[in-house]
């Protein structure tokens, strides 16, 4: 099976689910705000991110002009927020605590819009 449609279900999926726990629960974003101001949590939370975006990258690290491109941004991401994250702990969190949870609700909807054209792009449900 070739490696972006691995990642682009992965991925696809993962924002889908992402979607749905905090639209169903959105108590869920302010617990995940006030998390990262235990330094553990944010520990833990900047290593995640870092591995799964050096994994992404090492792995699907592909620029070309359709939903491969998504994946790799996505890498990318995921690895800049993670360095952010451990290198700039306090100015990184105090940028995240700026967005409000009207914003993280777009921005998770966009995500799961996202999510939706890799899951087509790999299942062909609505063929474009």
């Amino acid at each position: 099976m070739d490696i972006s449609v691995t990642f682009a279900k992965f991925w696809g999926w993962y924002l889908i689910i992402f979607f749905l726990i905090l639209s169903l629960n959105p108590k869920r974003i302010k617990q995940i705000f006030e998390d990262l101001k235990d330094q553990k949590f944010l520990i833990l939370f900047s290593f995640l991110a870092i591995i799964v975006g050096l994994i992404n990258i090492i792995f699907h690290n592909i620029w070309e002009a359709n939903y491969k491109i998504i994946i790799t941004l996505i890498g990318w991401f995921s690895l800049i927020i993670g360095l952010g994250l451990f290198i700039f702990p306090v100015k990184t969190v105090s940028w995240l605590q700026v967005t409000n949870v009207k914003f993280v609700q777009v921005i998770y909807t966009l995500l799961f819009l996202v999510g939706l054209f890799l899951l087509n792009e790999v299942y062909n449900l609505i063929p474009l």
